[in-house]
């Protein structure tokens, strides 16, 4: 069994409006992002925050996705990270929301790697989503760094590297929308 957190907690301040729910390629972008994991994944847990209720109506009918709002979203990604972990009970991956095109194959090539924490690379530069095994759980949420590459850092994490380059783009403002629009 394999899980799936989704980050969805902020402000989408650089946007200007909520990012998750904006349309791209004909529906939501979060949903983009959902739809592939649950190609892998058993069970998706999507992390909200500021924009709870318009990210929660957008899952009602998804029967194998689980809405967790992060009472305390206003902390940074990084306590959205922690109260997803929370709730899973297999190793999982990690994604932000905003990574829209991430392809299957990413997944499935992290899968097959050995290591506790697994990070996919693009021409030699790193991305996601990350792959943490169960066994770093409590770690994970008892940890008192600051985020989560502080965490991947405390651990001998495995590179893998994927043909892939769209594990480097988040759509952070509308030109970034604009241009993971243009590269597909």
């Amino acid at each position: 069994m394999i899980e799936g957190i989704i980050l969805a907690g902020g402000y989408s301040s650089r946007f200007k409006q909520n990012k998750m729910v904006v349309n791209f390629k004909g529906q939501a972008l979060i949903l983009h992002t959902a739809q592939t994991l649950l190609k892998i994944c058993d069970h998706v847990y999507v992390v909200t925050g500021h924009y709870h209720e318009e990210i929660k109506i957008l899952f009602k009918d998804y029967s194998n996705i689980t809405i967790v709002n992060n009472k305390d979203y206003q902390e940074g990604m990084f306590s959205s990270v922690k109260c997803g972990a929370s709730h899973v009970k297999h190793d999982f991956f990690i994604i932000p929301g905003d990574y829209p095109l991430v392809s299957d194959t990413t997944y499935k090539t992290l899968l097959k790697g050995k290591k506790t924490i697994r990070v996919p690379s693009y021409k030699h530069k790193l991305g996601h989503p990350l792959f943490i095994s169960y066994s770093l759980k409590d770690d994970l949420i008892d940890t008192d760094v600051e985020s989560l590459k502080d965490f991947r850092n405390l651990h001998d994490y495995e590179i893998i590297e994927v043909e892939d380059q769209f594990i480097n783009f988040d759509i952070d403002t509308i030109e970034d929308l604009e241009e993971i629009e243009g590269k597909e």
